[in-house]
């Protein structure tokens, strides 16, 4: 069954599955953005709620196509958004329309600002290098994962608010509900996977890399737009430092010992981004840098360009510095000759 008459046939076996169990349900396909992509999903709502689930019907029709009986899927989704509905965390509506209560529940999310520019134009957000920061109301937090709410322009409207104090907010409240954590590799993966793997972990005396996050591990990049997270990780990390985007969840620190090669860090991101993370889940192919010395957060390419235009200037300046140290050679006065004669 192609895709478009499968699309129609199924909303309507499900909405049918949902209300043989009792109540009525609104169910229809929504096209659905979020970070990283857009999908087409069929919305499941009771009748008289506000709060619905999306479940990504391209990948439901995609498991049709593997095999799966339609009948046993109609089932299982209806099954899906049935627990889905009823396993939502709680939240008072009165309570989301009070801004002064929400703020606390402020979280920040760094995105890609390219890949999420058409969703980007309906959200606030603030642009660092070529990321955005993006703002979310964190509702609950469990181990199945976070529920929580994008701050729209359409939401903040309600709320009476400039971007510039929702910032603002989300820089005192964001960091602590969610505080920056950061570790060794070594540190990160005993904690992955437990005490018993202690002596399978190498004890290296310096670690030169620092992986950063926050304590639930989801959507932890967002650490590096807290105020002072850059100076925390540089005291940590021990100086100037590398920024590899390892996901929106978390970010890896490379020590800046003047030894690194910027170019091989990049070619890393992209391989890793293209064979080892789920494209939803992905940040950039960009690396950055910290100086610590001139408070400077920037890409690595333009940090490499202010080295380089640093080590120009003073190559210059000594070149200058030996000409005027040089003697000025003095005319002479002495008549000159041709073949002895005087002239």
């Amino acid at each position: 069954m192609e895709y478009e008459k499968f699309k129609e046939q199924f909303v309507e076996d499900l909405k049918e599955r949902l209300q043989a169990g009792g109540g009525e349900y609104l169910v229809e396909p929504h096209e659905v953005q979020k970070m990283n992509q857009t999908y087409e999903a069929v919305t499941i709502k009771p009748q008289e709620a506000t709060i619905g689930v999306n479940l990504n019907l391209t990948e439901i029709h995609e498991r049709y196509e593997d095999g799966m009986s339609y009948d046993s899927l109609v089932n299982e989704v209806a099954d899906r958004a049935d627990r889905a509905l009823h396993d939502r965390p709680d939240f008072n509506l009165e309570e989301l329309k009070d801004y002064d209560r929400m703020k606390e529940k402020l979280s920040m999310e760094v995105v890609s600002s390219g890949r999420n520019a058409e969703l980007l134009k309906g959200v606030p957000h603030r642009n660092i290098e070529d990321m955005s920061v993006v703002y979310r109301f964190v509702l609950d937090i469990d181990k199945e994962g976070m529920g929580s709410i994008l701050v729209t322009n359409q939401l903040l409207d309600s709320y009476g608010i400039t971007p510039e104090q929702l910032h603002a907010d989300a820089l005192q409240y964001a960091p602590v509900m969610r505080p920056a954590v950061i570790q060794t590799m070594a540190e990160t993966l005993l904690e992955m996977m437990g005490p018993e793997a202690k002596d399978m972990i190498p004890v290296m005396p310096e670690d030169p890399l620092f992986v950063a996050s926050v304590p639930d591990k989801t959507q932890g990049a967002g650490v590096i737009a807290y105020q002072d997270f850059m100076d925390q990780a540089a005291e940590r990390v021990g100086g100037d430092f590398f920024i590899l985007p390892s996901s929106i969840h978390e970010v890896l620190l490379v020590k800046d010992d003047g030894n690194v090669d910027i170019n091989n860090l990049e070619g890393m991101v992209k391989e890793v981004n293209e064979t080892q993370v789920a494209p939803e889940d992905v940040l950039t192919d960009s690396v950055y840098h910290y100086d610590s010395k001139e408070k400077l957060f920037e890409l690595a390419g333009k940090y490499q360009e202010r080295v380089n235009e640093k080590k120009r200037e003073s190559t210059l300046d000594k070149l200058d510095a030996k000409k005027r140290k040089e003697p000025a050679h003095e005319k002479s006065t002495r008549p000159r000759s041709r073949g002895g004669e005087a002239l």
